[in-house]
């Protein structure tokens, strides 16, 4: 299937408000939940600052959630100039999709604790995206940590059983049954639990202690 002449995407991000013991509950057992907050915010600077130089910041959106004016929000608008949007209510998959289409042209949606995507990493999604209808970045547990699309695909959505390993699977069935191409430019992962913060810390800090002792 041809896809539509296409200008640079349009990359969205989905982002809770870093508040103890609502964001990123798993990593509490490791770093309590002022810890875990902390963390968190760390990984949403970190996905702001690589989007925006991947794609300018002009083509980055924080969709927020939890407190829409929370500090943190206000400081990365501040400092890079990107966009924010409040998230729309319901599960994954309808906040992914209601991202995706909430402007003409085509988009890409990636979650904010997903420091191994990296700048090359989203340039080669934006650069895929012009020859391809869908593009993916599969993560290691089964999920998926980027989706870029042009049009609507509803079914890509619906009745997915989110944070499962199922994920990329069901997925890959619904596009093939959609007959969608798709490219997978790479692999990533996200961080869920301790193993994946330590896993994150030893990439930034390679000579420093493991952060939990």
């Amino acid at each position: 299937m041809p896809v539509k002449p296409t200008v640079q995407p349009h990359l969205h991000l989905l982002a809770k408000a870093p508040l103890p013991g609502q964001a990123k509950t798993r990593l509490i057992p490791c770093l309590g939940p002022e810890g875990a907050a902390q963390a968190h915010a760390t990984m949403v600077r970190h996905c702001v600052a690589t989007a925006c130089q991947a794609l300018g910041a002009s083509n980055v959106t924080l969709w927020t959630s939890l407190e829409h004016q929370h500090p943190l929000f206000v400081e990365l608008q501040a400092d890079y100039g990107i966009s924010l949007a409040a998230q729309q209510q319901g599960d994954v998959g309808m906040r992914v999709r209601h991202a995706l289409n909430s402007a003409l042209g085509p988009a890409m949606v990636m979650g904010t604790d997903c420091p191994s995507i990296t700048v090359g990493m989203l340039k080669q999604c934006s650069e895929a995206l012009k020859n391809v209808p869908v593009v993916i970045l599969p993560a290691e547990d089964g999920g998926y940590g980027l989706i870029g699309t042009h049009d609507d695909h509803p079914s890509l959505f619906e009745d997915i059983p989110w944070g499962t390993e199922q994920v990329f699977k069901i997925t890959r069935q619904r596009l093939a049954t959609l007959a969608l191409d798709v490219t997978f430019p790479d692999t990533m992962w996200d961080i869920d639990r301790p193993e994946d913060w330590q896993r994150w810390q030893r990439l930034r800090h390679a000579q420093k202690p493991n952060t939990c002792g």
